[in-house]
């Protein structure tokens, strides 16, 4: 089925397939399927190439596929990744990261380890050590939506 899809269509089989992932890639986006669409139509021109060549047979194109979309998604990622710049404010979108360091009032009572503090205008859970509402605390650290909390006075 393969073999006669791919010799009906000619070289162009691999433009086609090039361009529905890059189109694909349009319709879902993640910058994954665009590195398996650019490996693709650089099979499609290697085919438009070596079409009539006795060692250009459906597998041989279908590996050299596999091997350069797994060689495009790795050089792809790093581009991707080494252009990343470095921003002003790092803690953008990590809204728990960024209450690091804040103090606040405990809303209700850290008991068995969970309590509740105002933050602007939001409610936090809370972890820490078991204290009694109204008293001031200072996040330490986050795990995942929750903080973890000190009293202001036992850290000095």
């Amino acid at each position: 089925m393969i073999e006669r899809a791919i010799q009906e269509l000619g070289p162009w089989s691999w433009w086609v397939l090039g361009f529905v992932l890059l189109a694909a890639e349009l319709i879902a986006p993640g910058v994954f399927l665009i590195w398996i669409g650019v490996a693709a139509l650089a099979v499609g021109i290697l085919s438009l190439m070596l079409w009539e060549v006795g060692f250009w047979t459906w597998q041989v194109q279908l590996v050299l596929f596999a091997l350069l979309s797994v060689a495009a998604v790795l050089l792809g990622r790093r581009f991707v990744l080494s252009t990343s710049e470095t921003t002003d404010e790092p803690l953008l979108n990590q809204r728990a990261e960024s209450l690091v360091g804040r103090t606040a009032v405990l809303e209700k009572p850290i008991a068995e380890g969970r309590g509740r503090i105002r933050l602007d205008d939001t409610f936090w859970v809370v972890e820490g050590p078991d204290l009694p509402a109204g008293t001031r605390v200072r996040v330490v650290s986050t795990h995942g939506r929750n903080l973890t909390v000190e009293s202001v006075t036992a850290s000095g």
